[in-house]
């Protein structure tokens, strides 16, 4: 398997939180479970009520009589009178430790002491009896008189009171699923402000957007001069390149609040949802002015309207309306701007683009190298680095890497100095990185049978002969028959420096190095295995694209048939329309054919003629399994090939 130039892989963030939901009653918040809770609480305090009143009536109740008898005898040590009520606590008596207390009841109206002399209790032994009379209050008799039937229906009007309110916030649901779901960051939140310092790279798209940082804090210098800023600023760039991170530096440097949202937020099953998301989503960012709406990939709501794309979902399209109407209704002192982000602008509605809407487009390119490096230095704070780091060479090795997958290499660094218990990230950590964000991490328990190998090595040393032999190939930087991911093994082939177009020449080295693999196979091996399956899908959609889409065939010429994807360009048709003739399709297959069979015929030729290095590289592969950039080129010096360099491609050029 050949490796080509990284096109800024898609990179997909997020932070969802799993978990089983239960439908209907039973579910983890239902009705249901929250009536069980409430009736196992009312039991419970039913009990403990119960039992505390039970508690109360553990004391012996006495006559009068025989209180009279015990005062006489000398048994008793105090009497607590309370009301009518009384409470006789007796002398210990033996080995007894714990005082008895017995209860009695004495006449209304009538004093203790009378009462006891009726009975023929001596005063002198009366006297020797301590009497406390306690005074009850009015609040206390009346919780007590009452207690015993206030308690349980007050309980039960907690459970009706707690019931409703379960129903009714079910009720309110429903009001509340139209309401916006968009995050929003203050002015004031130190802990998520980002300002411009925070993005590396990206220099031209952060001019763009000063003018919306410059009209957002001083808007009258603008609206006294006659100009508008405009209404919608559409961030376009491929996956990872940073235009949620544009967007919150915006907010930031301006001070403003920011509306945060998914375009697939506003979409849902019922009919108008999406519409009253997007007004409400308008009608705070108005209350918070000045202040910015983020929508992070519009192209969710924002596609072409009656294409035969998203399913005919009517939702959707009212929700993209809702969104026209809302940014057509803003005045120019509002003071509200609605940014968006996506990567398929192809896509998108006319009415979206068109002056006074998203009128303002701001493309965000991959990271050039000097970028790269300003991005890993950005990346690289709050990292312990060991002497030998590089940050320069790491961003040379990754020509094609976006932000996120940068962000990636420098943690994936980090992770594997860890695994391996050090304190500190070495180079060798960072360049193992590369070729595992690239290609995955690798396979080790993948272990090759003796002809496996032999037969990956000849494959790959095909691949990278042919690439040093051609002159608008990459050159390669490594071979290695270590299985990674899904490959059995690769040929890193690195630009010498950046660039942003590709001619019919490099595609056609392109297409001959991805079919080295297949080539060596054939004529070393005298057979082909599914190994190169993957080389042949990617030179033939190559071939394809060179011919439909880039107008470098010379029977077909200067025409673009197909867009991204294999759509048609004309009109509004669907996937795999064709507005072009059978007999044009025939062409275009008898095209690709020509360019592959080309290919290939150029790939056996040079195979043959430097069978020598070939063999080498295969040997020494099977040997050491991965062979670095200075000992291959040693390899291929050594039998006539000359490594290319950078004032070669500039000659070339």
């Amino acid at each position: 398997m050949q490796l080509l130039n990284k096109k800024g892989p898609g990179v997909k963030r997020g932070n969802k939180k799993g978990g089983i939901r239960m439908p209907g009653f039973f579910g983890r918040n239902s009705v249901f479970s929250n009536i069980v809770n409430a009736i196992l609480i009312l039991l419970i305090v039913v009990s403990l009520y119960s039992m505390l009143s039970s508690g109360n009536q553990k004391s012996e109740n006495i006559p009068i009589s025989q209180l009279a008898s015990d005062i006489s005898a000398g048994l008793v040590k105090q009497i607590d009178v309370s009301g009518s009520d009384l409470a006789i606590t007796y002398n210990k008596t033996g080995t007894s430790t714990e005082e008895v207390i017995k209860k009695a009841q004495k006449e209304e109206g009538t004093a203790l002491s009378q009462t006891l002399y009726n009975y023929g209790v001596d005063k002198i032994k009366l006297e020797t009896v301590k009497i406390e009379i306690k005074g009850e209050s009015g609040f206390a008799y009346w919780l007590i008189v009452l207690g015993p039937f206030l308690i349980p229906l007050i309980f039960i009007a907690f459970f009706i009171w707690f019931l409703t309110r379960q129903v009714k916030g079910a009720g309110m649901q429903a009001f509340t699923f139209g309401q916006s779901k968009a995050r929003m960051s203050l002015p004031n939140d130190k802990t998520q402000k980002i300002t411009f310092k925070d993005v590396a790279g990206a220099k031209e798209a952060k001019e763009e957007l000063a003018e919306v940082v410059d009209f957002l804090k001083n808007p009258k210098k603008f609206l006294e001069i006659g100009a508008r800023i405009p209404k919608g600023i559409l961030l376009m760039g491929a996956p990872g390149t940073g235009k949620t991170l544009l967007a919150r530096a915006v907010a930031g440097e301006a001070g403003v609040a920011f509306f945060s949202i998914s375009g697939s937020e506003f979409v849902e099953m019922f009919v108008g949802v999406g519409a009253s998301r997007v007004r409400d989503l308008f009608k705070m960012a108005k209350e918070m002015a000045p202040a910015i709406i983020f929508v992070d990939e519009i192209d969710a709501v924002g596609r072409v309207r009656g294409a035969g794309m998203g399913g005919g979902n009517d939702e959707r399209e009212q929700t993209l309306n809702q969104i026209l109407v809302e940014m057509d209704g803003f005045e120019p002192n509002e003071k509200v701007i609605v940014m968006a982000a996506t990567n398929r602008p192809d896509v998108l509605d006319p009415a979206l683009l068109r002056p006074g809407r998203f009128d303002r487009r701001v493309v965000i390119d991959l990271p050039d190298r000097a970028d790269r490096e300003a991005i890993l230095v950005v990346h690289a704070k709050e990292k312990p680095f060991a002497e030998d780091v590089n940050l320069k060479v790491i961003a040379e090795r990754t020509p094609g890497f976006s932000g996120a997958d940068l962000y990636s290499l420098m943690n994936e660094g980090a992770i594997l100095a860890a695994r391996e218990n050090r304190t500190k990230i070495s180079q060798f950590d960072l360049i193992r990185s590369i070729e595992k964000v690239m290609m995955g991490p690798e396979r080790k328990s993948h272990l090759l049978s003796k002809k496996e190998k032999e037969l990956t090595a000849y494959h790959e040393a095909g691949h990278a002969v042919v690439s040093s032999v051609l002159p608008y190939a990459d050159p390669v930087h490594k071979i290695s028959i270590i299985s990674r991911g899904r490959a059995a093994g690769y040929t890193l082939k690195l630009p010498l420096e950046d660039k942003k177009m590709q001619s019919k020449k490099e595609f056609l080295d392109d297409i001959t190095v991805a079919l080295a693999g297949y080539v060596t196979e054939k004529l070393i091996l005298d057979d082909v295995t599914t190994g190169p399956s993957n080389d042949l899908q990617v030179s033939t959609a190559l071939a394809r694209e060179m011919v439909t889409k880039y107008g470098m065939s010379d029977k077909i010429g200067a025409l673009a048939l197909e867009g991204n994807g294999g759509t048609t360009l004309f009109g509004s048709r669907g996937v795999g329309d064709k507005e072009y003739s059978e007999k044009v399709s025939s062409l275009i297959d008898s095209e690709v054919s020509d360019i592959m069979a080309n290919a290939k015929s150029k790939a056996e030729e040079i195979i043959k003629t430097h069978r020598g290095a070939l063999n080498a590289i295969a040997e020494r592969l099977i040997e050491v399994e991965t062979i670095e950039r200075e000992e291959y080129e040693k390899i291929i010096i050594a039998h006539g090939i000359l490594p290319k360099k950078k004032l070669d491609i500039e000659h070339q050029g």
